[in-house]
């Protein structure tokens, strides 16, 4: 009973907060703000989660700018030449996460606060050059185990110099040095881990080629160690990342598909499976084939692994898909979707070789709110719902059903680790799971949002060890520009 009263008063909490947010903001600020941006031909604000892709060059002209608030902080012309300037922005992020039998009942429950800070600033000495920073406070309360993607303090999330060097026509060379977000893809392999509180950093240095339409990177990097304590972050000495990817239009057509193709190597000096623990080199090949066309939109990838582990070898693979349908001229807009997953996992855990495959760097929360399940030894359909209820409001259905690809390995969380090995469990099935996520962005600079999902079990859980019902809650708050 005093689990479903601590969920109970997480949920009402969450109503309390969208109750609060919207009193606060009155209906002629929203309508001010939304009239400005759609009377003018103006280029509106849109944020990224990068921040350092965003260009608002284009405010040096006043012909372009609407007036709104914001536009004072992205660009703030220097003196000492006519086409430097400074841009300022900031994101404030409030999240409360509440679980009931977290892991399935490993904890009764598991109620806590993220509190998040991102300032940056860019500073551009004209086209060709410039110098970013971030810094990343990031914090938490109530939670009785503090892990990386919990709290860091405050730390230099990224610090970098690029400089741009024309080559040919058309074709330009940036050389990049310093610590940075890095995202590819749809953050399968290499993300910026945004949904947790602390964000994933590298420290790098890049080469990329762009000739529109096709950008080509290069880079070496070493993945940033998050302590709890500010200041004390450092590159991971274990673990390295080297990358050639290309991505690009293959045509002109309105419709633009695109593909994406690349080669990553990794090396962990400490890396653990269900088969042990050792040194991991893992080289992955992949493409990525996606687009948009008639409401119809597609994301195509497929992904081969191979190296060593230990004193065996990497053979490993993983096929993904996410394709959807929007009925444009239907009320709500609805958008149906599919996502399909088929990664392997490891046949035998007593023998040389590793099928396990290593999604590398992938985004935190992979299938979901509820952040259970990791992207390894996994087969999954993820059927998904999203309706455009206004211009403010949206609201996102899906249900999961999870498979092991093996029944020689177990499965594992988000991060990598293992959560449940295999334990001689000839049972495929994993579980059920549902989401529920209520969205309400009255200006693009703030947004919110509300979310529910629950995991059932299935006989592999309950094989395997606490085998409870899963329950989430999330809400957050974000102000960001």
């Amino acid at each position: 009973m005093v689990d479903e009263v601590a969920l109970m008063a997480a949920a009402l909490a969450a109503v309390a907060i969208f109750v609060a947010v919207a009193v606060a903001l009155p209906a002629d600020a929203l309508s001010a703000e939304v009239n400005r941006t759609e009377n003018a031909n103006v280029t509106p604000l849109k944020t990224t989660n990068l921040r350092y892709d965003e260009d608002y060059s284009y405010l040096r002209d006043p012909e372009k700018r609407t007036g709104a608030w914001w536009e004072r902080y992205k660009y703030v012309p220097l003196n000492f030449s006519d086409d430097a300037y400074l841009t300022l922005g900031l994101e404030l992020r409030f999240r409360e996460e509440a679980y009931r039998n977290f892991n399935w009942g490993e904890l009764s429950v598991n109620e806590y606060q993220w509190y998040r800070m991102l300032p940056y600033v860019d500073l551009h000495f004209g086209p060709n050059l410039r110098l970013f920073g971030q810094v990343v406070g990031a914090w938490v309360t109530d939670k009785e185990t503090v892990g990386r993607i919990d709290a860091t303090g405050a730390e230099l999330l990224q610090g970098f110099a690029d400089i741009k060097l024309p080559l040919v026509s058309g074709a330009d060379l940036t050389l990049r040095g310093g610590r940075q977000l890095l995202s590819y893809g749809t953050e399968r392999l290499i993300s910026l881990r945004y949904g947790p509180n602390v964000l994933r950093s590298f420290d790098t240095a890049l080469a990329s080629i762009q000739s529109a339409p096709w950008r080509v990177d290069a880079l070496y990097a070493r993945p940033v160690r998050n302590l709890v304590g500010s200041f004390n972050d450092r590159f991971d000495p274990d673990r390295s990342l080297w990358s050639i990817y290309a991505t690009g239009q293959l045509s002109e057509i309105s419709s633009k598909p695109s593909f994406d193709l690349y080669y990553i190597g990794y090396r962990n000096a400490a890396a653990e499976f269900n088969q042990g623990r050792g040194e991991e080199v893992r080289h992955t090949i992949g493409s990525r084939f996606f687009g948009a066309a008639m409401g119809w939109d597609w994301n195509f990838e497929g992904i081969a692994q191979f190296g060593h582990f230990g004193n065996g070898d990497i053979r490993a693979w993983s096929i993904a898909s996410d394709t959807g349908y929007t009925f444009a001229g239907v009320t709500f807009s609805p958008r149906l979707g599919l996502r399909a997953n088929i990664i392997s996992g490891d046949r035998n855990p007593n023998d040389f070789i590793l099928e396990t495959f290593n999604p590398l760097f992938p985004k935190g929360k992979y299938f979901g709110e509820i952040g259970l399940i990791g992207p390894y030894n996994l087969t999954n359909a993820h059927p998904t719902l999203t309706l455009q209820l206004d211009t403010q409001w949206t609201l996102d259905l899906a249900t999961v059903f999870y498979w092991r690809e093996s029944l020689g390995d177990g499965i594992y969380g988000p991060g990598g680790d293992l959560v449940r090995p295999s334990d001689n469990s000839r049972s495929r099935y994993i579980g059920t799971q549902a989401d529920v996520i209520l969205g309400w962005q009255p200006f693009p600079w703030f947004g919110a949002a509300l979310s529910y999902s629950v995991f059932v079990p299935g006989q592999f859980i309950r094989d395997t060890g606490p085998s409870k019902t899963a329950h989430f809650v999330g809400v957050e708050a974000m102000l960001k520009f």
